[in-house]
């Protein structure tokens, strides 16, 4: 008779917990689209200082994206974003995830990549599926690319705000050109 309001006690907490877990946690980093196929990764306040950035496509390309010489994850700041540069991600290779890893101190991405290698077809990944030295925690977002619009370059702006190509002849209605005022010399 004692056991039941020491089992209801743990099932309580138990919920409580569960409960917390579930609305207290909140996304590690931010995707921003900044084209159609372009993106930069904002980590949130409270991250651990370094990362790697990673993306794995539906087809099985796995892209490192924070690339340095020693090959090792960078410094991340808060509210900036990841390398202060934006990426593109080519539009043929369809949906991508985004595997952003935070960890306590530099570590190795060669090794990261091969263990994200083995770990691409699990549906979610977290920082105890990798063999890192330290605290790791992993984010995963996903972005879908998108073709981006070409840019209209080489337009004449007419008087009425009105763009064309150039090649155009001016209407009819339009003023000549002032000759100069110096008298051209």
């Amino acid at each position: 008779m004692t056991r039941w309001p020491w089992a209801a006690a743990v099932l309580v907490l138990a919920v409580g917990c569960n409960r917390e877990g579930k609305e207290g946690s909140t996304a590690r980093a931010e995707l921003r689209r900044v084209s159609g196929s372009t993106l930069e990764v904002i980590p949130h306040e409270g991250q651990l200082p370094y990362c790697l950035l990673y993306t794995v496509s539906q087809k099985g390309v796995i892209r490192q994206l924070t690339m340095t010489r020693e090959n090792r994850s960078i410094k991340c700041e808060t509210g900036r974003p990841i390398a202060n540069t934006s990426f593109r991600i080519p539009a043929q290779e369809g949906p991508v995830k985004l595997y952003v890893i935070f960890s306590d101190q530099r570590i190795p991405a060669g090794s990261v990549a091969q263990q994200l290698y083995e770990l691409r077809d699990r549906p979610n990944v977290s920082g105890m599926d990798f063999r890192l030295h330290g605290q790791a925690f992993v984010e995963q977002l996903e972005f879908t690319p998108e073709d981006d619009v070409a840019p209209v370059t080489g337009g004449v702006v007419g008087q009425q705000g009105e763009v064309t190509d150039g090649t155009e002849a001016p209407p009819p209605d339009a003023p000549e050109a002032a000759p100069p005022e110096d008298g051209g010399t």
